[in-house]
């Protein structure tokens, strides 16, 4: 049994909502509309067909003309009866007709509507730590399958202690209640010198100090070299990471700590397959 199969861990890839759908977001994407669409443009009192109600009906038309490409007959004269009929769909659907669907009404809306719209899904779409984004009415993955395998990968290939460490810094980047975007930055690079004094046998010193022994015991290229010292130098800046939030110190955002975390489980990835 694998080891996060064995202490009930989630597989990166259900985390970051690449292929599956959870409750709470599809919730949060059903309330978008709600707000930006069902609610607006319903006149209580009054039926689908009346002239109070055109452009929702104009709108229910459209979805059911060129979305769901139903006859225009089977389109109720009660918006009730017509809002169930879609509720019952988006609760149904495999998780990628959603995106189709909140695709399909980005698309539909204009203006400012439009703008408030999108920019409420990505906000839904981040906080539930989705894979994808709307932009300009087009759904974007913005986590690759890369990303994810490399993730889990190091999470499952190594010592008890790292895979700890990069499941802590997965857990905090993916809280959906407060995520800690700072720590979960600390616990990724806090695996990659886990990961470096394992292979070196050595249980002190810095990131820096066991990259230049481990270069000496396996050679890196300078450039890659390079490249990660900067990397832990970010994260040990007197203003960055490992130091409590000054006054003057920004916050940490998610695409950094998912960057912090995609990089430091594929180098701890590099150093398992060097020696």
């Amino acid at each position: 049994m694998r080891f996060s199969q064995k202490y009930g861990y989630k597989p990166a890839k259900d985390v970051f909502q690449l292929e599956t759908m959870d409750s709470d977001l599809r919730n949060s994407l059903w309330n978008a509309l709600e707000i930006h669409f069902w609610k607006p443009l319903f006149s209580a009192g009054y039926r689908l067909t009346s002239h109070h109600n055109r452009a929702l009906q104009q709108l229910c038309t459209t979805i059911w003309a060129d979305y769901f490409k139903w006859r225009l007959t089977s389109l109720p004269v009660s918006w009730s009866a017509a809002q169930d009929i879609i509720h019952k769909y988006f609760f149904s659907c495999p998780w990628h007709e959603v995106y189709d669907f909140i695709e399909f009404m980005a698309q539909k809306g204009s203006g400012s509507r439009r703008t408030a719209f999108e920019g409420l899904v990505n906000f839904y779409l981040e906080r539930e730590v989705s894979a994808y984004r709307i932009l300009d009415g087009n759904t974007v993955r913005v986590t690759d399958p890369v990303e994810i395998g490399e993730i889990q990968g190091a999470i499952e290939g190594g010592g008890e202690s790292i895979s700890q460490q990069l499941h802590r810094s997965l857990q905090l980047l993916s809280d959906r209640e407060s995520p800690d975007y700072r720590n979960s930055v600390k616990e990724s690079i806090s695996a990659v010198e886990a990961q470096v004094r394992a292979t070196l046998g050595s249980d002190k010193g810095t990131l820096g100090d066991l990259l230049k022994r481990f270069d000496s015991h396996s050679p890196i290229h300078p450039a890659l070299k390079e490249a990660f010292s900067r990397l832990y130098g970010y994260s040990s800046d007197e203003s960055g990471i490992r130091h409590a939030l000054t006054e003057g110190s920004r916050e940490v955002t998610f695409d950094e700590a998912k960057f912090m975390l995609v990089t430091c489980s594929a180098f701890i990835n590099y150093v398992r397959g060097a020696v």
